[in-house]
Protein backbone atom coordinates (compact mmCIF):
# COMPACT_ATOMS: atom_id res chain seq x y z
CA UNK A 1 0.00 0.00 0.00
CA UNK A 2 1.29 3.14 -0.98
CA UNK A 3 2.13 5.86 1.82
CA UNK A 4 0.23 8.74 1.84
CA UNK A 5 2.57 12.31 1.78
CA UNK A 6 2.19 15.81 1.11
CA UNK A 7 1.44 17.29 -2.00
CA UNK A 8 4.81 18.30 -2.65
CA UNK A 9 6.34 14.92 -2.50
CA UNK A 10 7.35 13.44 -5.63
CA UNK A 11 7.63 9.68 -6.36
CA UNK A 12 7.97 7.46 -9.74
CA UNK A 13 9.55 4.81 -11.44
CA UNK A 14 12.68 5.23 -13.55
CA UNK A 15 13.83 2.56 -16.10
CA UNK A 16 17.40 2.50 -17.24
CA UNK A 17 17.77 1.31 -20.66
CA UNK A 18 20.59 0.85 -23.05
CA UNK A 19 23.21 -1.34 -24.54
CA UNK A 20 25.08 -4.13 -22.56
CA UNK A 21 27.76 -2.60 -20.77
CA UNK A 22 26.53 1.33 -20.84
CA UNK A 23 26.59 1.15 -17.25
CA UNK A 24 23.31 0.98 -16.29
CA UNK A 25 24.12 -1.34 -12.76
CA UNK A 26 27.32 0.71 -12.14
CA UNK A 27 24.74 3.91 -11.80
CA UNK A 28 22.29 2.35 -9.75
CA UNK A 29 25.17 1.96 -7.26
CA UNK A 30 26.20 5.31 -7.48
CA UNK A 31 23.11 6.53 -6.74
CA UNK A 32 22.45 3.99 -4.05
CA UNK A 33 25.86 5.24 -2.57
CA UNK A 34 26.59 1.44 -2.04
CA UNK A 35 26.49 -1.80 -3.82
CA UNK A 36 23.18 -2.83 -4.86
CA UNK A 37 23.52 -4.60 -8.26
CA UNK A 38 26.56 -6.51 -9.38
CA UNK A 39 28.76 -5.49 -12.44
CA UNK A 40 31.63 -6.90 -15.11
CA UNK A 41 32.54 -6.94 -18.29
CA UNK A 42 30.45 -9.28 -19.57
CA UNK A 43 27.46 -8.93 -21.58
CA UNK A 44 24.38 -10.26 -19.69
CA UNK A 45 25.60 -9.38 -16.32
CA UNK A 46 22.45 -8.35 -15.45
CA UNK A 47 19.76 -10.94 -15.64
CA UNK A 48 16.69 -9.66 -13.44
CA UNK A 49 14.97 -6.71 -13.61
CA UNK A 50 15.13 -5.29 -10.28
CA UNK A 51 14.11 -2.47 -8.47
CA UNK A 52 16.11 -0.52 -6.38
CA UNK A 53 14.41 2.29 -3.83
CA UNK A 54 16.05 5.53 -3.12
CA UNK A 55 13.70 7.63 -0.05
CA UNK A 56 14.92 11.04 0.44
CA UNK A 57 12.99 14.04 2.43
CA UNK A 58 10.73 15.01 -0.78
CA UNK A 59 11.07 12.68 -3.12
CA UNK A 60 11.25 8.87 -3.47
CA UNK A 61 13.04 7.72 -7.03
CA UNK A 62 12.55 3.80 -8.13
CA UNK A 63 15.12 2.65 -10.20
CA UNK A 64 14.28 0.03 -12.00
CA UNK A 65 17.39 -1.79 -13.81
CA UNK A 66 17.67 -3.71 -16.82
CA UNK A 67 19.22 -6.44 -18.80
CA UNK A 68 21.31 -4.95 -21.42
CA UNK A 69 19.64 -4.98 -25.29
CA UNK A 70 21.36 -6.67 -27.59
CA UNK A 71 20.78 -9.26 -30.41
CA UNK A 72 19.79 -12.39 -28.86
CA UNK A 73 21.61 -15.60 -29.27
CA UNK A 74 19.64 -18.22 -27.45
CA UNK A 75 16.44 -18.30 -25.32
CA UNK A 76 18.33 -17.06 -22.50
CA UNK A 77 18.67 -13.80 -24.62
CA UNK A 78 15.43 -13.74 -25.76
CA UNK A 79 14.23 -13.95 -22.25
CA UNK A 80 16.38 -10.99 -21.19
CA UNK A 81 15.22 -9.09 -23.85
CA UNK A 82 11.62 -9.44 -23.05
CA UNK A 83 12.11 -8.16 -20.02
CA UNK A 84 14.23 -5.51 -20.58
CA UNK A 85 11.61 -4.05 -23.28
CA UNK A 86 8.51 -4.58 -20.58
CA UNK A 87 10.21 -2.25 -18.06
CA UNK A 88 9.13 0.13 -20.87
CA UNK A 89 5.81 0.15 -20.04
CA UNK A 90 3.90 2.16 -17.07
CA UNK A 91 6.86 4.31 -15.84
CA UNK A 92 7.44 7.71 -15.62
CA UNK A 93 10.78 8.37 -17.04
CA UNK A 94 13.10 6.30 -19.39
CA UNK A 95 16.84 6.63 -19.23
CA UNK A 96 18.28 5.88 -21.92
CA UNK A 97 22.29 5.05 -21.04
CA UNK A 98 25.01 5.54 -24.16
CA UNK A 99 28.48 4.97 -22.96
CA UNK A 100 30.48 8.15 -23.91
CA UNK A 101 33.76 6.30 -25.01
CA UNK A 102 32.59 4.01 -27.79
CA UNK A 103 31.29 5.55 -30.83
CA UNK A 104 27.62 5.59 -31.05
CA UNK A 105 25.84 3.04 -33.62
CA UNK A 106 23.47 0.53 -34.33
CA UNK A 107 22.79 -1.16 -31.66
CA UNK A 108 22.39 2.08 -29.85
CA UNK A 109 20.10 3.31 -32.61
CA UNK A 110 17.96 -0.05 -32.10
CA UNK A 111 17.58 0.53 -28.45
CA UNK A 112 16.59 4.11 -28.90
CA UNK A 113 13.98 2.86 -31.92
CA UNK A 114 12.43 0.92 -28.99
CA UNK A 115 11.80 4.08 -26.57
CA UNK A 116 9.11 4.75 -29.12
CA UNK A 117 6.62 2.83 -27.14
CA UNK A 118 7.29 4.50 -24.11
CA UNK A 119 5.24 7.84 -23.74
CA UNK A 120 6.97 8.34 -19.82
CA UNK A 121 9.72 11.16 -20.19
CA UNK A 122 12.67 10.33 -21.42
CA UNK A 123 16.55 11.48 -20.20
CA UNK A 124 19.70 10.76 -22.44
CA UNK A 125 22.38 9.92 -20.00
CA UNK A 126 25.61 10.01 -21.79
CA UNK A 127 27.68 7.57 -19.19
CA UNK A 128 31.78 6.61 -18.73
CA UNK A 129 32.77 10.84 -19.64
CA UNK A 130 35.58 9.82 -17.08
CA UNK A 131 37.11 7.88 -20.56
CA UNK A 132 37.10 10.33 -22.79
CA UNK A 133 38.34 13.87 -23.22
CA UNK A 134 36.31 16.85 -24.08
CA UNK A 135 36.48 16.77 -28.15
CA UNK A 136 34.98 13.40 -28.09
CA UNK A 137 32.46 13.55 -25.83
CA UNK A 138 31.45 16.64 -27.99
CA UNK A 139 31.16 13.99 -30.63
CA UNK A 140 29.03 11.20 -28.64
CA UNK A 141 27.11 14.45 -26.90
CA UNK A 142 26.21 15.29 -30.86
CA UNK A 143 25.44 11.69 -32.25
CA UNK A 144 23.80 10.39 -29.30
CA UNK A 145 21.36 13.60 -29.54
CA UNK A 146 19.88 12.67 -33.00
CA UNK A 147 18.79 9.46 -31.62
CA UNK A 148 15.75 10.76 -30.30
CA UNK A 149 13.69 13.58 -28.74
CA UNK A 150 14.77 14.39 -25.28
CA UNK A 151 13.09 15.67 -22.03
CA UNK A 152 16.68 15.82 -20.81
CA UNK A 153 20.22 14.99 -21.56
CA UNK A 154 22.89 14.26 -18.48
CA UNK A 155 26.50 13.74 -18.82
CA UNK A 156 28.03 11.57 -16.05
CA UNK A 157 30.69 9.06 -14.66
CA UNK A 158 29.95 6.82 -12.06
CA UNK A 159 32.82 6.11 -10.77
CA UNK A 160 34.24 9.14 -9.76
CA UNK A 161 30.57 10.16 -8.95
CA UNK A 162 30.82 13.22 -11.55
CA UNK A 163 26.87 14.26 -11.99
CA UNK A 164 25.40 11.55 -10.60
CA UNK A 165 23.45 14.24 -8.10
CA UNK A 166 22.49 15.85 -11.74
CA UNK A 167 20.98 12.78 -12.86
CA UNK A 168 18.94 12.58 -10.05
CA UNK A 169 17.61 16.16 -9.63
CA UNK A 170 16.93 15.79 -13.30
CA UNK A 171 14.99 12.67 -12.96
CA UNK A 172 13.00 13.96 -9.41
CA UNK A 173 11.79 16.96 -11.46
CA UNK A 174 10.15 15.19 -14.17
CA UNK A 175 8.03 12.38 -11.49
CA UNK A 176 4.51 13.39 -10.69
CA UNK A 177 3.37 14.28 -7.18
CA UNK A 178 2.48 11.11 -5.81
CA UNK A 179 2.77 8.74 -2.91
CA UNK A 180 6.04 6.55 -1.26
CA UNK A 181 5.51 3.73 -2.77
CA UNK A 182 7.72 1.49 -0.61
CA UNK A 183 8.89 1.61 3.31
CA UNK A 184 11.41 4.37 3.36
CA UNK A 185 14.33 2.06 5.00
CA UNK A 186 13.63 -0.48 1.77
CA UNK A 187 16.62 -0.88 -0.81
CA UNK A 188 15.63 -3.07 -3.14
CA UNK A 189 13.08 -5.72 -4.01
CA UNK A 190 15.05 -8.37 -4.70
CA UNK A 191 14.97 -11.00 -1.90
CA UNK A 192 17.59 -11.68 -0.28
CA UNK A 193 18.57 -15.29 -1.63
CA UNK A 194 18.61 -14.04 -5.36
CA UNK A 195 20.80 -10.83 -4.23
CA UNK A 196 23.26 -13.73 -2.26
CA UNK A 197 23.13 -15.41 -5.90
CA UNK A 198 23.99 -12.94 -7.34
CA UNK A 199 26.96 -11.93 -5.60
CA UNK A 200 28.44 -15.00 -6.24
CA UNK A 201 27.99 -14.85 -9.84
CA UNK A 202 29.60 -11.71 -10.10
CA UNK A 203 32.73 -13.20 -8.86
CA UNK A 204 32.84 -15.76 -11.68
CA UNK A 205 32.24 -13.44 -14.15
CA UNK A 206 35.47 -11.09 -12.76
CA UNK A 207 36.75 -14.15 -12.67
CA UNK A 208 36.75 -16.13 -16.23
CA UNK A 209 36.50 -15.57 -19.49
CA UNK A 210 35.01 -16.40 -23.08
CA UNK A 211 32.00 -18.63 -23.05
CA UNK A 212 32.10 -19.66 -19.31
CA UNK A 213 30.53 -17.02 -18.16
CA UNK A 214 26.96 -17.17 -20.12
CA UNK A 215 26.79 -20.41 -18.96
CA UNK A 216 26.44 -19.74 -15.34
CA UNK A 217 23.75 -19.93 -13.13
CA UNK A 218 23.73 -19.57 -9.46
CA UNK A 219 20.74 -21.04 -7.44
CA UNK A 220 21.20 -20.29 -3.24
CA UNK A 221 19.61 -23.87 -1.95
CA UNK A 222 19.45 -22.82 1.48
CA UNK A 223 20.39 -19.96 3.92
CA UNK A 224 19.95 -19.62 8.03
CA UNK A 225 21.41 -17.56 10.57
CA UNK A 226 22.77 -18.51 13.54
CA UNK A 227 21.92 -16.10 16.23
CA UNK A 228 24.59 -17.89 19.23
CA UNK A 229 26.94 -17.46 16.90
CA UNK A 230 25.93 -14.09 14.69
CA UNK A 231 27.05 -16.32 11.57
CA UNK A 232 24.82 -16.63 8.40
CA UNK A 233 25.48 -20.87 6.83
CA UNK A 234 24.84 -20.21 2.99
CA UNK A 235 24.50 -23.11 0.63
CA UNK A 236 24.67 -22.58 -3.39
CA UNK A 237 24.92 -24.12 -6.46
CA UNK A 238 26.75 -23.10 -9.64
CA UNK A 239 25.05 -24.69 -12.77
CA UNK A 240 27.31 -25.03 -16.00
CA UNK A 241 26.16 -26.57 -19.50
CA UNK A 242 29.49 -28.91 -19.58
CA UNK A 243 31.69 -31.08 -17.46
CA UNK A 244 34.48 -29.20 -19.34
CA UNK A 245 33.00 -25.96 -17.90
CA UNK A 246 32.56 -27.57 -14.66
CA UNK A 247 36.23 -28.43 -14.52
CA UNK A 248 36.93 -25.13 -15.68
CA UNK A 249 34.86 -22.79 -12.71
CA UNK A 250 36.37 -25.63 -10.33
CA UNK A 251 40.07 -25.37 -11.28
CA UNK A 252 42.95 -27.76 -9.71
CA UNK A 253 42.48 -29.38 -6.73
CA UNK A 254 39.41 -27.08 -5.84
CA UNK A 255 41.52 -23.29 -6.58
CA UNK A 256 39.23 -21.63 -8.48
CA UNK A 257 35.95 -22.36 -7.30
CA UNK A 258 37.65 -21.45 -3.57
CA UNK A 259 38.91 -18.07 -4.98
CA UNK A 260 35.27 -17.34 -5.87
CA UNK A 261 34.15 -18.60 -2.40
CA UNK A 262 36.67 -16.30 -0.81
CA UNK A 263 36.14 -13.30 -2.55
CA UNK A 264 31.73 -13.34 -2.62
CA UNK A 265 32.10 -14.09 1.10
CA UNK A 266 33.94 -10.66 1.45
CA UNK A 267 31.24 -8.47 -0.29
CA UNK A 268 28.17 -11.25 1.24
CA UNK A 269 29.39 -10.01 4.61
CA UNK A 270 29.34 -6.41 4.14
CA UNK A 271 25.87 -7.09 2.82
CA UNK A 272 24.47 -8.95 5.74
CA UNK A 273 26.76 -7.29 7.97
CA UNK A 274 27.05 -10.87 9.80
CA UNK A 275 29.79 -13.72 9.30
CA UNK A 276 29.25 -16.02 6.37
CA UNK A 277 29.64 -19.78 5.89
CA UNK A 278 29.58 -20.41 2.04
CA UNK A 279 29.70 -23.61 0.22
CA UNK A 280 29.73 -23.56 -3.20
CA UNK A 281 28.88 -26.77 -5.51
CA UNK A 282 29.41 -26.96 -8.97
CA UNK A 283 26.36 -29.07 -11.17
CA UNK A 284 26.12 -29.74 -14.73
CA UNK A 285 22.21 -28.32 -16.19
CA UNK A 286 22.97 -29.52 -19.95
CA UNK A 287 22.18 -26.38 -22.26
CA UNK A 288 20.02 -24.94 -20.10
CA UNK A 289 20.15 -21.23 -21.53
CA UNK A 290 18.17 -23.09 -24.07
CA UNK A 291 15.27 -24.05 -21.94
CA UNK A 292 12.54 -21.37 -21.35
CA UNK A 293 11.43 -23.23 -18.45
CA UNK A 294 15.10 -24.08 -17.07
CA UNK A 295 16.02 -20.06 -17.51
CA UNK A 296 12.65 -18.93 -15.33
CA UNK A 297 13.71 -21.52 -12.53
CA UNK A 298 16.50 -19.44 -11.96
CA UNK A 299 14.88 -16.25 -11.64
CA UNK A 300 16.12 -14.76 -15.36
CA UNK A 301 13.91 -12.54 -17.11
CA UNK A 302 10.06 -11.81 -17.63
CA UNK A 303 8.69 -14.93 -16.92
CA UNK A 304 10.16 -15.25 -13.52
Amino acid sequence: MPVETSESFRSGFVTLVGRPNAGKSTLVNAIMGKKIAITSNTAQTTRHRFRAVLTREGFQLILVDTPGLHKPHDALGEELNTSALKALEDVDVVAFLVDASKPVGTGDEWVAAQLSRARSKKVLVLSKIDLVDDAELDRQRFAAARLGDWDAVVELSSTTGEHVQDFIDTVVALLPEGPSWFPADMETDQPIDVVVAEFIREKILRSFRDEVPHAIGVRVEEMGYDRKKDLHRIYAVVYVERDSQKGIIIGRQGAAIKQVGTEARLDLEQLLGTRVFLDLSVKVKKNWRRDANQIRRFGYGEGA
